[in-house]
């Protein structure tokens, strides 16, 4: 049952790259519900919680880093070396921009 006088969190929006959402079995946008402070870390634990098939993939099993060819973006800005522990912006926390998740390419 649901407390009327406490306001719901908005959900964390979270956009996956194709090959991650195939293995998922989700669309390219996945709404979640992430406790404050809202972080990396927090966003990720919640992804892999509720697709249990996408562990492993963003972050190394044991370790928790994140995979070498994975890049995390938010508000347009390359988060993929910032702590997974820092604060993500305001608007992505409350929902109105996405937590951005790619594929990086290498090569040359």
């Amino acid at each position: 049952m649901t407390n009327p006088d406490i306001e719901p969190t908005p959900p964390i929006r979270v956009v996956l790259p194709q090959h991650l959402r195939t293995l998922a079995g989700t669309a390219a946008e996945v709404p979640l519900q992430v406790a404050a402070p809202v972080t990396v870390r927090r966003v990720l634990e919640a992804l892999e919680a509720r697709y249990p098939a996408l562990g492993g993939t963003i972050r190394e099993h044991g370790t928790g880093k994140r995979r070498a060819f994975m890049r995390i973006f938010a508000c347009e800005e390359d988060w993929s070396h910032e702590s997974m522990d820092k604060e993500l912006p305001d608007v992505v926390a409350d929902g109105k921009e996405p937590l951005i998740i790619l594929g990086a390419i290498a090569g040359g």
